[in-house]
């Protein structure tokens, strides 16, 4: 059935709500495209601890925007739009619906908001701005953020390298903070009919259980091998986005000898029910969407409105 272009689909949630089992299944009955929206999911070699589909789901769905960034690299929400959108149009060209699968939120929203237009960065102050944290520190830095702009160091750990360093360079490059310019972002009519599906689990407790059970068998599929195999690797770092994703920070922290195994694994479960608890309120804060109960089976109903978008969308 050939479809309409600038039709999409978001299919949102928190971690371990079935965003993916889902989304395989669609794909098997629908004329969709996987596209991952999901920010540790780009990273190679990094597979267990992301829940990272495996080879034999690939085969069946496969899924776009995985595996194609090494874990030194930064990858960025504009990197990120750019090649969603590249995916999009191959997937409207091909006739299929693209559906956009993952719970990295800011993603989403610059996807469908666009992105405020910040300065480029500039290698020199940059490089003043490391130079100050070799002796200062991050959190000497992330204080300083704070005066400047208390909603960013809000949203910025005092570690977070990466973030801290961008939003001092943005001041510093414009004299007018990181949060003013997000706020004056013209929003971009972006050219899409977007439907957008959210997996909101109502059972918190069924949720956290989830977790718990997921992360206990990546333990048994060889999590801490895979993360020994990036420690070993003498290139990377802990404050690198690849490094401090969830599960992933804490393992390094383990293997370097900070904390024990049983301590990696509390802090791991707790991290991933705080990223749960943000993922949701970033769901539920979102316009337009169509919210299913993942404490329950949704496979019926979402099928039904997967039915009704692909109908509507047909030429």
């Amino acid at each position: 059935m050939p479809i309409k272009n600038h039709t999409l689909i978001f299919l949102m949630g928190p971690t371990a709500s079935g965003k993916t089992p889902l989304a395989i299944e669609l794909v098997q009955h629908f004329p969709l495209d996987i596209i991952s929206v999901d920010s540790a999911l780009v990273y190679k070699d990094m597979n267990i601890g992301t829940a990272k589909p495996t080879p034999a789901e690939l085969q069946i769905a496969p899924h776009k925007l995985i595996d194609i960034v090494d874990a030194k690299e930064i990858y960025s929400a504009g990197q990120f739009c750019s090649d969603a959108i590249k995916e999009i149009k191959a997937s409207w060209d091909k006739g299929c619906i693209p559906l956009l699968v993952g719970g990295t939120m800011l993603y989403f929203r610059a996807l469908q908001q666009g992105l405020a237009p910040l300065p480029p960065a500039d290698p020199g102050v940059r490089a003043k701005l490391s130079e100050r944290a070799e002796h200062e520190g991050w959190e000497a830095l992330h204080t300083e953020l704070s005066k400047i702009d208390s909603e960013a160091a809000k949203r910025i750990m005092p570690r977070d390298s990466q973030r801290i360093q961008r939003a001092l360079e943005v001041y510093l490059l414009t004299g007018k903070n990181i949060t003013t310019w997000q706020n004056e972002q013209t929003q971009q009519a972006m050219p899409f009919t977007i439907h957008s599906l959210g997996l909101l689990p109502t059972d918190r407790k069924q949720l956290h259980k989830r977790i718990e059970l997921r992360f206990d068998n990546m333990l048994q599929q060889g999590f801490i091998a895979e993360v020994e195999s990036l420690f070993n690797r003498g290139d990377l770092q802990a404050d690198l986005p690849s490094i401090r994703a969830v599960g992933y920070r804490q393992a390094w922290a383990y293997l370097s000898g900070e904390i024990n195994k049983d301590e990696m694994r509390e802090q791991a479960l707790a991290a991933t029910r705080q990223l749960a608890k943000r993922q949701i309120t970033w769901l539920r804060s979102w316009d337009d969407v169509q919210f299913f109960d993942a404490s329950r089976e949704v496979k019926p109903a979402v099928f039904e409105k997967m039915r009704i978008i692909v109908e509507s969308s047909a030429k």
